[in-house]
């Protein structure tokens, strides 16, 4: 069915909000940017037809989406959770936190997830990134780039599954840096960058250890999908570790050819898992 409007981009923090804007309009979709105030950079949204607007400004919101024609929405870019006191509301935004309800008060999954079913019953279709961003999805397990990780990486790769798959049922975060079979650092509102350099600073003698991000179990991948950019791989460099692992058909890998071009250079693998098979591990 050909569109019948535009597409909204409620954008946090990062480069991944103009990332979509790039592939909705060569997709032949208007675009309208909504950046969230303190949190949208300037350099990434504003050569794109945009306004910033407060966390709580959910009638401002709702109006310039419609005023704009979007029929469909896509929520990206990191936000830190604000507290209710720090919102002030408009009136809108007040009976959408009424909605909301007790999604307020859980974490990151149940609050996201309350927000795309409110999202849709204004009659916005919530669109996830990874519907524009087809070729940034890796679907199939094995190593991307020349590295290869040996025996000891893959134990740390199946013991950062679980660790991160216990993360996620507790809707902590979706990453944890494993090396040697010890947990060095997990990742928790902060995001994977602040956790690498935690990491790094908790690094032990002998091999590197490995980044491990995958979704967590149950979640709204609309809102939340886990991502890895150049910058993932250097700073995961920067913190020592040799190995990245992440979730086939469930992780956004920005400009692969970066990735696996800085990988190579760098001398870290890139290993696309399944989870629940461990796929992959043994690819050659």
């Amino acid at each position: 069915m050909t569109p019948v409007g535009g597409v909204g981009i409620l954008a946090g923090g990062g480069p991944l909000p103009g990332t979509v804007a790039r592939a909705v309009a060569a997709a032949g979709r208007p675009v309208f940017i909504l950046g969230f105030a303190g949190f949208a950079e300037p350099a990434v949204i504003e050569s794109w037809p945009h306004e910033y607007v407060r966390l709580g400004a959910a009638g401002q919101m709702l109006a310039l989406l419609r005023q704009h024609g979007c029929t469909d929405l896509v929520l990206i870019g990191p936000i830190r959770r604000p507290s209710l006191r720090s919102l002030c509301p408009d009136a809108e935004g007040a009976r959408i936190l009424a909605r909301l309800g007790r999604a307020l008060f859980a974490g990151d999954d149940g609050l996201l997830a309350a927000l795309v079913r409110i999202l849709g019953e204004e009659g916005f279709h919530v669109r996830g990134a990874h519907e524009f961003l087809t070729q940034a999805v890796v679907e199939q397990p094995g190593v991307l780039g020349q590295r290869q990780p040996d025996a000891q990486a893959q134990g740390d790769i199946r013991q950062g599954i679980a660790v991160v798959q216990a993360l996620g049922r507790l809707d902590i975060g979706q990453g944890c840096v494993v090396q040697n079979g010890v947990v060095l650092a997990v990742e928790a509102m902060e995001g994977t960058d602040r956790m690498l350099a935690r990491a790094g600073e908790c690094r032990q003698p002998g091999e590197g250890g490995v980044l491990i991000k995958l979704l967590k179990p149950g979640q709204e991948k609309r809102a939340d999908m886990p991502a890895i950019g150049p910058a993932t791989v250097r700073n995961a460099h920067a913190a020592g570790l040799r190995g990245i692992a992440f979730e086939a058909g469930h992780t956004l890998l920005m400009d692969r050819d970066a990735c696996v071009e800085a990988a190579d250079r760098l001398g870290l693998f890139l290993l696309a898992v399944r989870p629940e098979s461990e796929a992959g591990l043994n690819a050659p």
